[in-house]
């Protein structure tokens, strides 16, 4: 099996998605033995009959505790779904949208979290002054922070790299109408070479900070510095910790 599609095999998401097939024919078994003897069951308790059988195999394969609630609720999501009765249509375009928007976060494990102007303002803070830097926003999303960075500090290069189709289109849009001298790429992190950058920034999940250290750790060139607003590395303790102002999460930085 190649590493892509054992990625994918061991994504929360995909063991989800397929005990929850694997649970069927057992409630299946169920509700036709139920029937017979002449239990009353209604479409509702049918469908929170799969959702309970999808979740105990859940538990069982040790999964995330909130993944046995959504495991536990998704039958009835379906079934409230499909008694609402729109356009096959309207469902399409749901689902279209959401995949531009997610992409391959049931791999990654990374959904989209905007940073905030106070993040940008914390990263502006640490960045070296007086020499130009090159840097890289990992998981750039709908591009603020490259843009608010390079309107900054002109003479800096800056850079973003997203996976979800739409938010990178937006990040080019916006970058063009803006006239703004930055660089977004559509692709995946781990085919950069991370020794190109002075600083790297990321925004990912709790999921993604271990293979992200290792990455940085067997990449980044010394004096180097790497960000990771909110989440923490948890091999390695931060060099340094800043509380943005006002409320919210903190910034967290590694020196290399």
């Amino acid at each position: 099996m190649s590493l892509a599609l054992l990625r994918i095999w061991r994504a929360p998401a995909v063991q989800a998605l397929l005990l929850q097939c694997a649970a069927l024919p057992l409630s299946a078994a169920l509700i036709f033995l139920l029937l017979r003897l002449d239990v009353p069951l209604s479409l509702a308790g049918a469908a929170l009959l799969q959702g309970a059988l999808a979740a105990a195999l859940s538990r069982w394969r040790r999964l995330a505790p909130w993944w046995l609630a959504i495991q536990l609720l998704f039958p009835l999501a379906v079934l409230a779904g499909v008694s609402l009765r729109w356009p096959p249509a309207l469902f399409l375009a749901g689902f279209v949208l959401l995949l531009l928007v997610y992409w391959s976060t049931f791999r990654t494990q990374v959904p989209y979290y905007p940073s905030g102007r106070r993040a940008w303002d914390a990263v502006a803070a640490l960045l070296p002054a007086g020499r130009p830097l090159y840097v890289i926003d990992i998981g750039s999303g709908l591009g603020g922070l490259v843009l608010e960075l390079a309107r900054r500090r002109p003479e800096s290069t800056f850079a973003g790299i997203e996976l979800a189709p739409l938010p990178w289109l937006l990040s080019r849009l916006r970058a063009a109408l803006a006239g703004a001298n930055v660089r977004f790429v559509r692709g995946d992190y781990e085919r950069l070479d991370l020794a190109d950058y002075d600083v790297v920034f990321a925004y990912l999940s709790p999921a993604a900070m271990g293979a992200l250290w290792r990455k940085a750790r067997a990449e980044m060139r010394p004096g180097s510095l790497l960000l990771s607003y909110e989440f923490i590395i948890a091999e390695k303790a931060p060099d340094l910790t800043v509380a943005p102002a006002g409320r919210g999460p903190a910034l967290y930085g590694w020196h290399f």
